[in-house]
Protein backbone atom coordinates (compact mmCIF):
# COMPACT_ATOMS: atom_id res chain seq x y z
CA UNK A 1 0.00 0.00 0.00
CA UNK A 2 2.88 2.56 1.14
CA UNK A 3 3.89 2.44 -2.70
CA UNK A 4 0.76 3.77 -4.21
CA UNK A 5 0.36 6.95 -5.98
CA UNK A 6 -0.60 9.65 -3.64
CA UNK A 7 -0.85 12.26 -6.33
CA UNK A 8 -2.49 13.90 -7.62
CA UNK A 9 -5.02 14.16 -4.37
CA UNK A 10 -8.53 12.57 -5.20
CA UNK A 11 -11.46 14.98 -4.35
CA UNK A 12 -15.26 14.52 -4.26
CA UNK A 13 -18.02 17.19 -5.50
CA UNK A 14 -19.93 18.33 -2.72
CA UNK A 15 -22.59 20.37 -5.71
CA UNK A 16 -24.42 17.04 -6.71
CA UNK A 17 -26.33 18.03 -3.75
CA UNK A 18 -27.75 21.07 -4.65
CA UNK A 19 -27.00 21.30 -8.47
CA UNK A 20 -30.56 20.31 -10.11
CA UNK A 21 -32.11 20.45 -6.99
CA UNK A 22 -35.05 22.07 -5.46
CA UNK A 23 -38.20 24.05 -7.02
CA UNK A 24 -40.70 21.17 -8.29
CA UNK A 25 -37.21 18.75 -8.05
CA UNK A 26 -36.12 16.91 -5.01
CA UNK A 27 -34.92 18.71 -2.18
CA UNK A 28 -30.87 19.47 -1.82
CA UNK A 29 -28.70 17.44 0.49
CA UNK A 30 -26.79 19.71 3.34
CA UNK A 31 -23.38 20.02 3.04
CA UNK A 32 -22.82 18.09 5.97
CA UNK A 33 -24.31 15.28 4.97
CA UNK A 34 -22.49 15.74 1.54
CA UNK A 35 -18.90 15.54 3.36
CA UNK A 36 -20.18 12.96 5.91
CA UNK A 37 -20.91 10.48 2.33
CA UNK A 38 -17.39 11.58 0.93
CA UNK A 39 -15.05 11.10 4.40
CA UNK A 40 -17.24 7.84 5.08
CA UNK A 41 -16.06 5.94 1.52
CA UNK A 42 -12.90 3.69 1.59
CA UNK A 43 -11.41 1.28 -1.31
CA UNK A 44 -8.60 -0.81 -0.15
CA UNK A 45 -7.60 1.51 3.16
CA UNK A 46 -7.30 4.20 0.51
CA UNK A 47 -9.75 7.63 1.33
CA UNK A 48 -10.89 10.97 -0.65
CA UNK A 49 -8.47 13.84 0.25
CA UNK A 50 -11.12 16.38 0.19
CA UNK A 51 -13.98 17.84 -1.41
CA UNK A 52 -15.11 20.75 -4.07
CA UNK A 53 -17.24 23.12 -3.55
CA UNK A 54 -20.49 25.33 -4.91
CA UNK A 55 -20.58 28.85 -3.12
CA UNK A 56 -23.89 28.97 -2.57
CA UNK A 57 -26.76 28.73 -0.11
CA UNK A 58 -27.20 26.18 1.28
CA UNK A 59 -24.39 24.50 1.15
CA UNK A 60 -22.12 28.23 1.73
CA UNK A 61 -23.48 31.43 1.04
CA UNK A 62 -21.28 33.85 -1.04
CA UNK A 63 -21.58 36.54 1.26
CA UNK A 64 -20.44 34.46 4.15
CA UNK A 65 -18.57 36.03 7.26
CA UNK A 66 -15.22 35.84 7.82
CA UNK A 67 -16.45 33.14 10.71
CA UNK A 68 -18.73 31.03 8.65
CA UNK A 69 -15.71 30.43 6.57
CA UNK A 70 -13.46 29.53 9.13
CA UNK A 71 -16.21 27.33 10.28
CA UNK A 72 -16.56 25.60 6.77
CA UNK A 73 -12.53 24.79 7.43
CA UNK A 74 -13.04 23.78 10.82
CA UNK A 75 -15.90 21.08 9.03
CA UNK A 76 -13.56 19.95 6.58
CA UNK A 77 -10.73 19.62 8.92
CA UNK A 78 -12.89 17.88 11.15
CA UNK A 79 -12.99 15.01 8.61
CA UNK A 80 -9.84 14.94 7.33
CA UNK A 81 -10.39 16.60 4.33
CA UNK A 82 -8.87 19.39 2.38
CA UNK A 83 -11.36 22.10 -0.29
CA UNK A 84 -9.91 22.01 -3.61
CA UNK A 85 -11.61 24.15 -6.66
CA UNK A 86 -14.35 26.15 -5.49
CA UNK A 87 -17.62 27.16 -7.73
CA UNK A 88 -18.28 31.11 -8.51
CA UNK A 89 -21.95 31.89 -8.72
CA UNK A 90 -21.85 33.90 -11.22
CA UNK A 91 -25.32 32.89 -13.29
CA UNK A 92 -27.95 35.55 -13.13
CA UNK A 93 -30.54 33.48 -10.95
CA UNK A 94 -27.76 33.19 -8.70
CA UNK A 95 -26.77 36.95 -8.39
CA UNK A 96 -24.21 37.11 -11.47
CA UNK A 97 -25.12 38.12 -14.87
CA UNK A 98 -23.90 37.11 -18.75
CA UNK A 99 -20.17 37.75 -19.37
CA UNK A 100 -21.24 39.06 -23.04
CA UNK A 101 -24.86 40.84 -21.80
CA UNK A 102 -25.03 44.74 -20.61
CA UNK A 103 -22.94 46.69 -17.89
CA UNK A 104 -25.40 45.93 -15.44
CA UNK A 105 -25.22 41.95 -16.37
CA UNK A 106 -20.72 41.89 -16.69
CA UNK A 107 -20.77 43.78 -13.26
CA UNK A 108 -22.86 41.22 -11.15
CA UNK A 109 -20.81 38.71 -12.71
CA UNK A 110 -17.55 39.77 -11.80
CA UNK A 111 -19.13 41.01 -8.38
CA UNK A 112 -19.44 37.25 -8.10
CA UNK A 113 -16.08 36.45 -9.54
CA UNK A 114 -14.64 38.37 -6.64
CA UNK A 115 -16.93 37.16 -4.23
CA UNK A 116 -15.77 33.51 -5.15
CA UNK A 117 -12.23 34.54 -4.91
CA UNK A 118 -12.09 35.98 -1.62
CA UNK A 119 -13.51 32.93 -0.23
CA UNK A 120 -11.39 30.85 -1.63
CA UNK A 121 -7.76 33.31 -0.29
CA UNK A 122 -9.64 32.94 3.32
CA UNK A 123 -9.69 28.86 2.55
CA UNK A 124 -6.14 29.09 1.43
CA UNK A 125 -4.99 31.20 4.09
CA UNK A 126 -6.71 29.27 7.01
CA UNK A 127 -4.38 26.14 5.55
CA UNK A 128 -7.34 23.83 4.81
CA UNK A 129 -6.95 24.72 0.87
CA UNK A 130 -3.50 23.87 -0.62
CA UNK A 131 -4.31 23.46 -4.08
CA UNK A 132 -7.56 24.42 -6.94
CA UNK A 133 -8.98 27.22 -8.92
CA UNK A 134 -12.25 29.64 -9.27
CA UNK A 135 -14.49 27.89 -11.65
CA UNK A 136 -16.63 30.17 -13.93
CA UNK A 137 -18.25 29.76 -17.57
CA UNK A 138 -19.82 32.32 -19.60
CA UNK A 139 -23.37 32.52 -17.73
CA UNK A 140 -25.29 32.34 -20.76
CA UNK A 141 -27.11 30.05 -23.89
CA UNK A 142 -25.31 28.88 -26.83
CA UNK A 143 -28.61 30.18 -28.85
CA UNK A 144 -28.10 33.89 -27.61
CA UNK A 145 -24.41 33.78 -28.49
CA UNK A 146 -24.99 32.86 -31.87
CA UNK A 147 -26.51 35.82 -32.81
CA UNK A 148 -23.38 37.21 -33.18
CA UNK A 149 -20.63 35.14 -32.10
CA UNK A 150 -17.56 36.84 -32.43
CA UNK A 151 -18.75 40.20 -31.44
CA UNK A 152 -20.03 38.01 -28.42
CA UNK A 153 -16.87 35.95 -27.69
CA UNK A 154 -15.10 39.01 -27.84
CA UNK A 155 -17.65 40.39 -24.94
CA UNK A 156 -16.85 37.11 -23.27
CA UNK A 157 -13.22 37.96 -23.60
CA UNK A 158 -12.98 41.13 -21.99
CA UNK A 159 -15.25 39.90 -19.00
CA UNK A 160 -13.40 37.45 -18.55
CA UNK A 161 -9.87 39.41 -18.65
CA UNK A 162 -11.52 41.55 -16.22
CA UNK A 163 -12.27 38.18 -13.85
CA UNK A 164 -8.48 37.71 -14.11
CA UNK A 165 -7.38 40.86 -12.39
CA UNK A 166 -9.60 40.09 -9.74
CA UNK A 167 -8.34 36.79 -9.60
CA UNK A 168 -5.14 38.08 -9.62
CA UNK A 169 -5.54 40.18 -6.82
CA UNK A 170 -6.61 37.06 -4.60
CA UNK A 171 -3.25 35.17 -5.57
CA UNK A 172 -5.58 33.11 -7.18
CA UNK A 173 -6.86 30.93 -10.89
CA UNK A 174 -9.80 30.85 -13.21
CA UNK A 175 -10.78 27.77 -14.37
CA UNK A 176 -13.23 28.01 -17.13
CA UNK A 177 -15.74 24.58 -17.05
CA UNK A 178 -16.69 23.87 -20.93
CA UNK A 179 -20.28 22.18 -21.02
CA UNK A 180 -22.48 22.21 -24.30
CA UNK A 181 -24.95 24.53 -22.45
CA UNK A 182 -23.11 28.10 -21.99
CA UNK A 183 -22.24 29.84 -24.93
CA UNK A 184 -18.97 30.58 -26.14
CA UNK A 185 -17.94 27.54 -24.72
CA UNK A 186 -20.18 25.14 -25.96
CA UNK A 187 -17.84 23.41 -28.80
CA UNK A 188 -14.09 22.45 -28.25
CA UNK A 189 -13.59 24.82 -30.77
CA UNK A 190 -15.11 27.80 -29.16
CA UNK A 191 -13.68 26.77 -26.29
CA UNK A 192 -10.60 27.02 -27.47
CA UNK A 193 -11.17 30.20 -29.38
CA UNK A 194 -12.25 32.28 -25.91
CA UNK A 195 -9.38 30.68 -24.06
CA UNK A 196 -6.65 32.26 -26.90
CA UNK A 197 -8.53 35.33 -26.65
CA UNK A 198 -8.57 35.88 -23.63
CA UNK A 199 -4.65 34.95 -23.55
CA UNK A 200 -4.42 35.02 -19.80
CA UNK A 201 -2.85 31.43 -19.59
CA UNK A 202 -1.24 32.21 -16.27
CA UNK A 203 -4.27 33.17 -14.30
CA UNK A 204 -7.03 31.73 -16.85
CA UNK A 205 -7.04 27.94 -18.02
CA UNK A 206 -9.59 25.21 -18.60
CA UNK A 207 -11.61 22.90 -16.40
CA UNK A 208 -11.89 19.58 -18.34
CA UNK A 209 -14.94 17.48 -17.31
CA UNK A 210 -14.77 13.51 -18.81
CA UNK A 211 -18.64 14.00 -19.40
CA UNK A 212 -18.71 17.18 -20.83
CA UNK A 213 -16.03 17.41 -22.88
CA UNK A 214 -17.70 13.10 -24.35
CA UNK A 215 -20.50 15.93 -25.78
CA UNK A 216 -17.80 18.49 -27.34
CA UNK A 217 -16.78 15.15 -29.53
CA UNK A 218 -20.25 14.44 -30.81
CA UNK A 219 -21.21 18.31 -31.48
CA UNK A 220 -24.14 18.32 -29.51
CA UNK A 221 -24.55 21.89 -29.60
CA UNK A 222 -22.20 22.45 -32.48
CA UNK A 223 -22.38 20.13 -35.33
CA UNK A 224 -19.94 21.63 -37.80
CA UNK A 225 -17.10 21.01 -34.67
CA UNK A 226 -18.26 17.55 -33.94
CA UNK A 227 -14.93 14.84 -33.84
CA UNK A 228 -17.21 11.98 -34.16
CA UNK A 229 -19.66 11.24 -37.07
CA UNK A 230 -23.40 10.70 -36.16
CA UNK A 231 -24.47 7.04 -34.99
CA UNK A 232 -20.69 6.21 -34.04
CA UNK A 233 -19.87 3.21 -32.91
CA UNK A 234 -18.55 3.65 -29.51
CA UNK A 235 -16.84 -0.11 -30.19
CA UNK A 236 -14.86 1.41 -33.09
CA UNK A 237 -11.93 2.13 -30.38
CA UNK A 238 -9.29 3.12 -32.69
CA UNK A 239 -11.59 5.77 -34.35
CA UNK A 240 -12.91 6.91 -30.43
CA UNK A 241 -9.48 7.50 -29.41
CA UNK A 242 -8.29 9.46 -32.65
CA UNK A 243 -11.00 11.68 -31.73
CA UNK A 244 -10.17 12.05 -28.52
CA UNK A 245 -6.57 12.41 -28.62
CA UNK A 246 -7.44 15.54 -31.11
CA UNK A 247 -9.47 17.09 -28.40
CA UNK A 248 -7.19 16.55 -25.64
CA UNK A 249 -3.92 17.72 -27.60
CA UNK A 250 -6.02 21.30 -28.41
CA UNK A 251 -7.33 21.87 -24.90
CA UNK A 252 -4.64 19.91 -22.38
CA UNK A 253 -2.88 22.66 -22.53
CA UNK A 254 -4.58 24.93 -21.29
CA UNK A 255 -6.36 22.48 -18.41
CA UNK A 256 -5.55 23.43 -14.94
CA UNK A 257 -8.44 21.19 -13.09
CA UNK A 258 -10.04 17.85 -14.17
CA UNK A 259 -12.88 16.13 -13.18
CA UNK A 260 -13.23 12.51 -13.33
CA UNK A 261 -16.78 11.63 -15.20
CA UNK A 262 -18.32 9.06 -16.46
CA UNK A 263 -21.51 9.58 -19.98
CA UNK A 264 -23.38 7.49 -21.87
CA UNK A 265 -23.41 9.78 -25.16
CA UNK A 266 -26.92 11.79 -23.99
CA UNK A 267 -28.07 14.72 -22.39
CA UNK A 268 -29.76 15.34 -18.89
CA UNK A 269 -30.97 18.52 -17.22
CA UNK A 270 -33.16 18.66 -13.76
CA UNK A 271 -34.21 21.44 -12.02
CA UNK A 272 -32.79 24.67 -12.81
CA UNK A 273 -29.99 23.34 -14.90
CA UNK A 274 -29.62 23.10 -18.71
CA UNK A 275 -29.74 20.19 -20.36
CA UNK A 276 -25.55 19.12 -20.62
CA UNK A 277 -23.27 16.32 -20.62
CA UNK A 278 -25.61 12.99 -18.63
CA UNK A 279 -23.16 12.33 -15.91
CA UNK A 280 -23.29 8.28 -15.25
CA UNK A 281 -22.63 6.79 -12.58
CA UNK A 282 -18.73 5.37 -12.50
CA UNK A 283 -19.69 1.68 -13.31
CA UNK A 284 -23.02 2.72 -15.65
CA UNK A 285 -23.35 -0.30 -17.76
CA UNK A 286 -24.13 1.99 -20.55
CA UNK A 287 -20.92 4.59 -19.81
CA UNK A 288 -18.95 4.95 -22.92
CA UNK A 289 -15.79 5.78 -21.65
CA UNK A 290 -12.79 3.26 -19.67
CA UNK A 291 -12.06 6.19 -17.44
CA UNK A 292 -8.75 5.44 -16.79
CA UNK A 293 -7.71 5.17 -20.41
CA UNK A 294 -9.50 8.45 -21.13
CA UNK A 295 -8.15 10.34 -17.98
CA UNK A 296 -4.34 9.90 -19.50
CA UNK A 297 -4.97 11.69 -22.25
CA UNK A 298 -5.70 14.96 -20.15
CA UNK A 299 -3.48 13.95 -17.50
CA UNK A 300 -0.21 12.86 -19.64
CA UNK A 301 2.00 14.57 -22.31
CA UNK A 302 4.28 12.20 -24.34
CA UNK A 303 3.28 8.96 -22.21
CA UNK A 304 4.76 11.25 -18.91
CA UNK A 305 2.42 12.26 -16.39
CA UNK A 306 2.33 15.92 -16.50
CA UNK A 307 2.29 16.91 -12.93
CA UNK A 308 0.37 19.96 -13.34
CA UNK A 309 -3.00 18.93 -12.13
CA UNK A 310 -2.20 18.04 -8.33
CA UNK A 311 -6.00 17.20 -7.39
CA UNK A 312 -8.48 15.37 -9.34
CA UNK A 313 -11.94 15.78 -8.46
CA UNK A 314 -15.43 13.74 -9.74
CA UNK A 315 -18.69 15.24 -10.97
CA UNK A 316 -21.73 13.35 -10.86
CA UNK A 317 -24.59 16.06 -11.22
CA UNK A 318 -28.25 15.73 -10.64
CA UNK A 319 -28.09 11.37 -9.30
CA UNK A 320 -31.43 11.10 -7.94
CA UNK A 321 -31.07 11.26 -3.85
CA UNK A 322 -31.75 7.44 -2.80
CA UNK A 323 -28.80 7.09 -5.21
CA UNK A 324 -26.79 9.69 -3.58
CA UNK A 325 -27.29 8.27 0.07
CA UNK A 326 -26.25 4.45 -0.74
CA UNK A 327 -22.67 4.41 1.00
CA UNK A 328 -21.47 1.98 -1.89
CA UNK A 329 -22.01 4.55 -4.74
CA UNK A 330 -19.13 6.71 -3.38
CA UNK A 331 -17.10 3.58 -2.70
CA UNK A 332 -17.51 2.73 -6.30
CA UNK A 333 -16.64 6.25 -7.35
CA UNK A 334 -13.49 6.14 -5.33
CA UNK A 335 -12.59 3.23 -6.84
CA UNK A 336 -12.65 4.42 -9.87
CA UNK A 337 -10.65 7.77 -8.65
CA UNK A 338 -8.51 5.53 -7.65
CA UNK A 339 -7.40 3.64 -10.64
CA UNK A 340 -7.06 6.78 -12.56
CA UNK A 341 -4.31 8.02 -9.58
CA UNK A 342 -3.03 4.21 -9.55
CA UNK A 343 -2.20 4.58 -13.62
CA UNK A 344 -1.16 8.33 -14.11
CA UNK A 345 -0.06 9.72 -11.09
CA UNK A 346 2.86 10.04 -9.00
CA UNK A 347 4.66 9.94 -5.49
CA UNK A 348 5.54 12.90 -3.39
Amino acid sequence: MSERNNFPKLHNASWPGVVGKGGDGEPPIDLDTMLDLTAAAEVDGVKFDGFDLFLFAPHIDIDATDDQIRELADKARSRNLEIGSVVAPVWPPTGGGSAMGSDEDRKNFLTQVSKGCRIAHLLREQGIRPNGAVRIDSACDPGSWSEDPAGNTKKIAETFREACKIAEDHDERLAAEGEICWGGMHSWRSMLQLLEEVDRPQTLGFQADMSHTLLYMLGYNAPNDALLPEGFDFADEDGFYAAYTKLTDALRPWTIDFHVAQNDGTVHGSGSHDKTGRHCLADDPNGKLDIPRAAGYWLRKKGEPTKRIRHICWDGCMFPNEVMMKPGTWENILRAMVAVRDEHGWKE
